[in-house]
């Protein structure tokens, strides 16, 4: 890192706008995170590109003292390619929303997965379409009442984290508002990560989703339904780091250590096993399926991958030294010309 990327300071990618999330919403938390990440990271505002798409979240470029897109519904993610691709050294983020990205969205999120488009997406998922007052959105629970669902919901959600894997995405992380310091870390990791790399962010939205995470987020049961995952380090969970998780007939199980287990058998997670089936277990622990186990926070999958924008940028300077054609009067003085008088 060079003395001039030391210099900057959060502050230094703050905008002068005044931010408009309503007071308490979770959006304020993961924004000053973003902030402190940047800093740390030290890539200066001016190489910086922040895209987003419609909703609550979508507001950020206007909060960042860098180059900002607030584009169209679903199409942050196709923006932020376009930006890549177009220009590779830029360090590009996308802030999108469970509504923005995994409904009208879907289609360009998963091809950026696909791709390996080297882009850093935040996925605020506060399980609601807040923007718009309140209706369901498609990581809602199935029952879940709503204007748009009076009567609940008939659907089953997406998993954030089983889309990003089932789209053979290479990173994956999560955390909550309210872990601010884990947060950090999974957007630093995120952005050091050569490829397309999704932090998805618990968040709260007071108005018309408040509490939807309270049976993971509330301070006196998190440290025993949440995990926090680090590479190269065990497993371990609860109050005093008492639990762990363990691997039983192909099967993840939470364990009390010292009641037949001790930490000689809790599982040593490593973020870079290109075993995909292991990330996925991780990443679903914690979910409605899986709720005998706690939810999985920090970095779960960090592998690297070919990237797609390097790969059209070596192809183009590839065609390029075979091809004689350096100016417009090259193209068009090659072949058979004539000259009318």
């Amino acid at each position: 890192m060079s003395t001039e990327q030391l210099k900057y300071q959060f502050k230094d990618y703050k905008s002068s706008q005044q931010v408009r999330w309503c007071p308490g919403c979770g959006d304020h938390a993961v924004l000053a995170t973003l902030h402190k990440a940047m800093a740390e990271l030290g890539v200066a505002p001016h190489d910086t590109a922040v895209i987003s798409g419609i909703g609550c979240s979508s507001r950020l470029p206007y909060y960042m003292n860098t180059y900002g897109f607030h584009t169209i519904h679903g199409r942050g993610a196709a923006i932020a390619t376009g930006v890549k691709v177009a220009n590779p050294e830029l360090t590009v983020w996308l802030a999108t929303g469970d509504g923005d990205s995994m409904a009208i969205g879907g289609n360009h999120f998963i091809h950026a997965l696909r791709r390996n488009v080297d882009i850093n997406m935040v996925l605020f998922n506060n399980r609601i379409y807040g923007l718009t007052k309140g209706q369901y959105s498609p990581t809602s629970a199935r029952g879940f009442v709503s204007k748009s669902s009076p009567y609940g919901t008939v659907e089953d959600p997406f998993v954030p984290a089983e889309l990003v894997l089932g789209a053979r995405g290479n990173f994956f992380a999560r955390s909550l508002d309210v872990e601010m310091k884990v947060l950090q870390k999974c957007m630093v990791d995120a952005a050091k990560h050569k490829g397309a790399a999704v932090v998805e962010v618990l968040v709260n939205c007071v108005i018309f989703n408040n509490g939807i995470h309270q049976g993971i987020s509330a301070k006196e049961i998190r440290e025993e339904r949440t995990i926090t995952l680090e590479h190269g380090k065990p497993m371990i969970f609860g109050k005093g780091f008492s639990k762990g998780i363990v691997m039983e007939k192909g099967r993840l199980k939470a364990v009390t250590l010292g009641e037949g287990y001790s930490m000689d058998d809790v599982l040593v997670h490593d973020a870079h096993t290109k075993d995909r089936s292991l990330h996925y277990l991780l990443a679903m622990m914690g979910t409605e399926e899986n709720d005998s186990l706690p939810l999985a926070m920090g970095v779960i999958r960090d592998v690297e991958a070919p990237t797609y924008d390097w790969a059209v940028a070596d192809q183009i300077e590839t065609v390029k030294r075979k091809n004689s054609v350096r100016t417009l009067r090259d193209l068009l003085m090659q072949g058979s010309v004539w000259e009318v008088k």
